[in-house]
């Protein structure tokens, strides 16, 4: 390694200035959050009606009118609170995360620092990338599935000439938030996979070899995810499984990318022969 490359940044300071240091960054971090959460507050109700578009695509489909309710007095207040502060954390997420990688970057070797910061920038995009999925795919057609459970008629009397009364769907604000919320973080986290294994892969704690021999065990905890992060519906779960599986192939292809661009590295040095090499092409 060349010490102009791999030279820690001059900034070495005690642990009194580091952690002064930290401090600043909370605080910076801390503003930033908090702005962003009373600037979404003065919206949330717009926020709300987005998130309600897929429950009332839905109810659309079947000539309902969209209506939620709210259940308990205080209950739309602690949902327009709920709304800002994961909406002021997304708005102030940029700010947040320049704000650790300014901590920790003097911290790494310059090397590391154009390693890292690649990482840093995807995982937002990755967790956006399954947010959309979620909403915009998975969510309206597990909406669909669960409204299925109705037992609706034209004139509101027994279905089908049966004494079965008839069941009409009027969700709570917050249960709606709540399940939508959760799909969307769900499938946002599990989208990060490829850059946590890349990340695992850059640092040489996985490789590409080791998750190749993993798959089967991927498979079966791919399928226990599926089943507890999504409802008791078929279409929901076999979309989650293909969604995270395929992201777990590609991160395979992706460890491999960084395997055989470290060893062609190490080989120009002379650190590396073509045999000990040819352990790690074979997937």
């Amino acid at each position: 390694m060349s010490s102009t490359e791999d030279e820690i940044d001059d900034s070495s300071a005690p642990l009194i200035e580091h952690l002064a240091e930290l401090r600043s960054r909370l605080i910076r971090a801390a503003i930033a959050f908090i702005i962003c959460v009373f600037a979404c507050f003065y919206v949330w109700n717009p926020i709300f009606n987005f998130l309600t578009t897929p429950i009332c695509a839905a109810l659309a489909d079947r000539g309902q009118d969209c209506s939620l309710v709210l259940i308990k007095l205080q209950e739309g207040f602690f949902v327009a609170i709920r709304i800002s502060l994961l909406g002021g954390f997304a708005l102030a997420f940029p700010v947040i995360s320049y704000q650790l990688w300014r901590f920790i970057a003097p911290g790494l070797y310059k090397s590391e620092r154009g390693a890292f910061l690649p990482f840093l920038l995807a995982s937002p995009f990755m967790f956006f990338t399954g947010a959309s999925f979620a909403f915009f795919l998975v969510i309206p057609l597990a909406f669909d599935f669960f409204l299925n459970f109705q037992q609706l008629t034209a004139t509101g009397d027994a279905v089908a000439g049966t004494d079965a009364p008839s069941v009409l769907f009027q969700g709570s604000i917050a249960e709606y938030l709540s399940l939508t919320i959760t799909f969307i973080m769900a499938f946002g986290l599990c989208f990060q996979l490829p850059v946590l294994l890349s990340l695992l892969g850059k640092a040489g704690l996985v490789t590409a070899k080791g998750l190749a021999v993993m798959r089967k065990y991927a498979v079966v905890a791919i399928l226990i995810l599926a089943g507890i992060v999504t409802p008791p519906d078929i279409i929901t779960q076999v979309i989650l499984f293909v969604a995270v599986y395929g992201l777990y192939e590609i991160s395979i292809w992706l460890v491999s990318g960084i395997e055989k661009r470290r060893n062609a590295r190490l080989r120009e040095q002379g650190l590396l022969d073509d045999e000990e090499d040819l352990a790690g092409d074979e997937l």
